[in-house]
């Protein structure tokens, strides 16, 4: 009988060890980190050891990403009561710009708006290129990753250069992309294709329904 043999008969007989349970000491096999050999009773418990260490550690993976998402959604918050209470366009735009630089890390912030039935003097109302309204019309989610539009890197002024990846998320009025808010940083991971995009989408759900209240 080889090895093969005794795999497929404690298969298909799973008492045997109930039965036998003297061969938890009596047998022994290599210690799973080297060393010296002990009983399987032994190796059982090391696995057992092992299997709950993993497990602890994904629970403090899922706590740390809890307790980062309470703090990102205070942030939110915080921010959109900070939108509500903004009376007029230059406040809406100087809490904005200050909650984003402040409560999120964000270095440099741009902002955009075309269609808007009252216009302001300003940078935030300069054209924009068809290009870059095609751009922002045709994005469902947030694009984040490396700023691949010169036109749009250039809204961050003497910074640009430095920039290695930015944020734009579209503004909308209900399916019509009528600006975009574009967040740029100097680190090249901070904003990253794969990343999450909830909170940026929220973001920019509550930029948009502030401007629509101050523009109409």
């Amino acid at each position: 009988m080889n090895a093969t043999d005794v795999a497929r008969y404690l298969k298909e007989n799973p008492d045997f060890l109930s039965d036998h349970g003297e061969l938890f000491s009596e047998l022994t096999v290599p210690h799973p980190h080297g060393g010296q050999a002990i009983s399987l009773g032994e190796r059982q418990l090391h696995a057992l050891r092992d299997k709950i260490r993993q497990l602890e550690g994904k629970l403090a993976e899922l706590i740390r990403f809890g307790e980062e998402n309470d703090e990102i959604g205070g942030k939110v918050h915080g921010l959109s009561l900070d939108l509500l209470a903004a009376e007029d366009y230059e406040s809406l735009r100087g809490v904005l710009f200050e909650s984003l630089r402040s409560d999120f890390s964000v270095p440099n912030v741009a902002l955009r708006v075309w269609n808007s039935v009252l216009t302001r003097a300003g940078e935030d109302f300069s054209p924009v290129t068809e290009s870059v309204r095609f751009f922002a019309g045709d994005l469902r989610h947030p694009y984040c990753g490396a700023p691949g539009n010169l036109e749009v890197l250039d809204w961050f002024g003497v910074a640009a250069p430095h920039v290695r990846s930015v944020a734009l998320v579209p503004l909308r009025r209900e399916a019509q992309v009528f600006g975009l808010l574009a967040l740029g940083s100097e680190e090249a991971e901070r904003f990253y294709a794969e990343m999450g995009t909830l909170y940026l989408s929220r973001i920019g759900d509550l930029v948009a329904a502030a401007l629509r209240r101050q523009l109409g």
